[in-house]
């Protein structure tokens, strides 16, 4: 099997796949579905209203993530994992009831969204280091790309299909047979083989763990880096349900097809993202901020798209430059984490990574409303370019990052610390002082140059 699909050759992650595929292709239905119901059959086309229903999806994570993420570390996870996909089910399945049956009003869509994202919030930190459990350690990247690209794969599939059910049919099937597809997750949970598991150290119970998560991050000014720039992209450049909506229906008149088509297309991108993030085996922080950079420029060109036309091609570079980022992100995390404590670092990651939503899907909105829905993506351009250039700088600064350019390849080189592994003596990143004074360290990057060189080619 080539290097690219490599971890389906393991059993369980191959069952995880494609059970998880069904599933995701049922969320993203009910995304599209859901934002319709909003945006046209329980508002006037309110872009706030469907940037509060996000918010409040995502606001859980604020509060529960890191308890989360302690639970995760304590507990058996393929279990956990049952009890959530089976509950997050649960809420698609009365959302249908309710649509179908006429009663559904404003506040039912609102309670619902915040009872899916409290119980996503204690799914994700699980659902993520579990991927470590189904296959060895060396398969990690791999591994999380391939979710990543049947995340995407879904969004290419299930926008589409959503919009033609919603014309057909309407929104309430869509919320049921989204109910339907969480059987197929909790199918693959139950058929693995537990004896193939390679299930990580679990964290004994004791008191402080949330504080004990915090300062391990503290202390991991690389894991800060990448938290920073995640999460400003996050908060004001990734609500593509909210942006994408308002461009598509505000900007160029188009209809629920046309609204799932964006998604569609834009999965192009992120499918072909988690593909090429599927072969690297070292996703490192420059790696991050690079293409938070590029995601900022593409975003742009997205927000001054003349034409339809030119708008869904940018989409593509849109989701490629965002899906590089989400991976290389989650990967780099993991790999130099310690796995005791993997979830309580993941947690964090997500509580910012995805908890910075419920301030900027308001406000994104309200830009939409108040400016236009252009600026309701270029605020997310320009905010991803600045904070790009920011932590590049500063790592350039603080960690002695070199730079060189040249007129053939490879264009650009950047030598420098790399992120360090959790099975190093030490576990926590040298802070900037320590590099500068440690001998040890600089005679293991003249080392590192002289073997094999930390290089970033492009």
């Amino acid at each position: 099997m080539s290097r690219t699909f490599h971890s389906l050759s393991f059993r369980n992650y191959r069952i995880w796949f494609f059970g998880a595929l069904v599933a995701n292709v049922g969320t993203w239905m009910q995304r599209i579905a859901q934002d319709w119901l909003v945006l046209r059959l329980l508002t006037d086309n309110s872009g706030f209203a469907v940037g509060v229903t996000t918010a409040l999806q995502f606001a859980p994570l604020l509060i529960l993530t890191p308890v989360a993420g302690v639970l995760a570390d304590r507990s058996n996870r393929r279990h956990l994992l049952m009890w959530t996909q089976g509950l997050m089910g649960l809420t698609a399945l009365i959302q249908g009831v309710l649509v179908l049956g006429g009663h559904a009003q404003l506040w039912h869509i609102y309670a619902l969204a915040f009872a899916l994202g409290s119980i996503s919030a204690i799914d994700a930190p699980a659902r993520q280091i579990f991927v470590g459990e189904m296959v060895p350690a060396d398969s990690l990247p791999n591994a999380v790309a391939l979710n990543s690209t049947s995340f995407n794969v879904a969004r290419l599939i299930g926008p589409g299909i959503s919009g033609l059910l919603i014309a057909a049919v309407g929104t309430g099937w869509v919320f049921i047979i989204n109910a339907l597809s969480f059987v197929a997750t909790i199918f693959a949970l139950q058929a693995m083989r537990t004896s193939e598991l390679r299930e990580l150290p679990r964290a004994k119970r004791a008191k402080g763990q949330v504080r004990d998560g915090l300062r391990y991050v503290l202390r991991r000014s690389d894991i800060l880096v990448i938290m920073i720039v995640a999460g400003t992209v996050s908060a004001l450049g990734l609500n593509f349900q909210l942006t994408s909506a308002v461009m598509a229906t505000q900007v160029f008149g188009r209809s629920s097809a046309g609204y799932g088509m964006v998604g569609s297309v834009m999965a192009i991108g992120s499918v072909a993202g988690a593909l090429a993030a599927a072969r690297r085996q070292h996703p490192r922080v420059r790696l991050v901020i690079g293409s938070a950079f590029v995601f900022g420029i593409a975003a742009g060109l997205n927000a001054l798209a003349p034409t339809w036309e030119t708008y869904l091609a940018s989409m593509i570079l849109v989701g490629f430059c965002s899906l590089t980022m989400i991976t290389s992100a989650n990967t780099a995390i993991q790999l130099s984490t310690a796995p005791d404590m993997r979830g309580r670092v993941m947690s964090l990651y997500t509580l910012v990574f995805l908890g910075t939503t419920p301030v900027g899907a308001p406000l994104v909105g309200w830009i939409a409303e108040a400016w236009s829905p252009r600026w309701s993506v270029g605020i997310g351009a320009v905010a991803s370019i600045v904070v790009a250039i920011g932590a590049a700088l500063w790592a350039k600064r603080e960690w002695r990052v070199d730079v060189s350019y040249h007129w053939h390849r490879p264009y650009l080189d950047i030598d420098g610390p790399g992120e360090r592994s959790w099975k190093d003596t030490d576990t926590e990143m040298p802070q900037p002082a320590e590099m500068r004074a440690d001998a040890t360290f600089q005679a293991r990057r003249v080392e590192e140059r002289q073997t094999t060189p930390q290089r970033a080619a492009s």
